[in-house]
């Protein structure tokens, strides 16, 4: 599959919308049935592309948020007020709408479920959906890998999949997650509300270090959240990075 995965960018193909689910105020997941996907790896990501009755198109990527499956994709996608794409995705769309699309892309900011771990992954923002199709793809796989989950949010109203990351973590089957959150906490946490800093941070040279670190959010936090990790210790080697900035939505 791996193959055919990253090579799949080089055709589109026609999806429908089965199902939309709300996230947050500003956030929603969108389910796609597409009869000739044959899966992905967790952390790609795919092109969409909308097209307007007069012929005018918009190309926009988004990560892949759900765990591979032959025939169906699920997208997490964040609202920008001044977007061009990402309003009508939020906003307009619905169940039955035809969806277009191309991928899977990408074959290097990816999680190997053959990989035994501990693995540690680093969001910022919206930047958790890759990590969150390895957090499912890693039950999927009926992988055991210890998973360490830190999410820099600016409040919990503004938490992607939190509901399901409390379920996950209920379980207690080897993910740990936690939140730093930059401008408003719940109250009673234990940290005040800021940026990421190296105490949040697990050692590279601890007893048992991640085998591989994935970081992604918005350019500014992945490199400050890099440097931390090389500072703490951890091999630059085992630093993987997705970033994005803006995009016009």
């Amino acid at each position: 599959m791996a193959g055919a995965a990253v090579l799949g960018r080089l055709s589109w193909q026609d999806g429908t919308v089965r199902d939309i689910r709300k996230e947050t105020e500003a956030a929603v997941s969108i389910a796609i049935d597409l009869p000739n996907w044959a899966g992905h790896l967790p952390g790609q990501h795919v092109d969409i592309r909308l097209t307007a009755d007069d012929g005018y198109s918009a190309e926009r990527s988004y990560s892949i948020a759900s765990a591979p499956e032959p025939g169906r994709v699920e997208l997490t996608v964040q609202r920008l007020e001044d977007g061009e794409v990402s309003p009508y995705l939020t906003g307009t769309l619905r169940p039955g709408y035809p969806f277009e699309l191309r991928g899977p892309i990408g074959g290097w900011f990816v999680w190997e479920q053959a990989s035994p771990g501990p693995v540690l992954l680093v969001a910022g923002g919206s930047g958790i959906v890759p990590l969150m199709s390895m957090i499912r793809s890693r039950e999927a796989a009926g992988s055991h890998a210890p998973f360490q989950l830190l999410y820099s949010v600016r409040s919990p109203a503004d938490a992607l999949y939190a509901a399901e990351l409390a379920e996950r973590q209920r379980r207690a089957d080897g993910l740990r997650i936690d939140y730093v959150y930059t401008r408003t906490a719940p109250a009673g946490w234990p940290r005040p509300p800021g940026r990421l800093g190296a105490a949040e941070l697990p050692r590279g040279d601890a007893t048992s270090p991640p085998s591989a670190v994935f970081v992604c959010g918005p350019t500014g936090f992945v490199e400050a959240a890099a440097n931390l990790l090389i500072q703490a210790g951890h091999r630059p080697a085992a630093i993987k990075t997705e970033r994005f900035g803006p995009s016009g939505g």
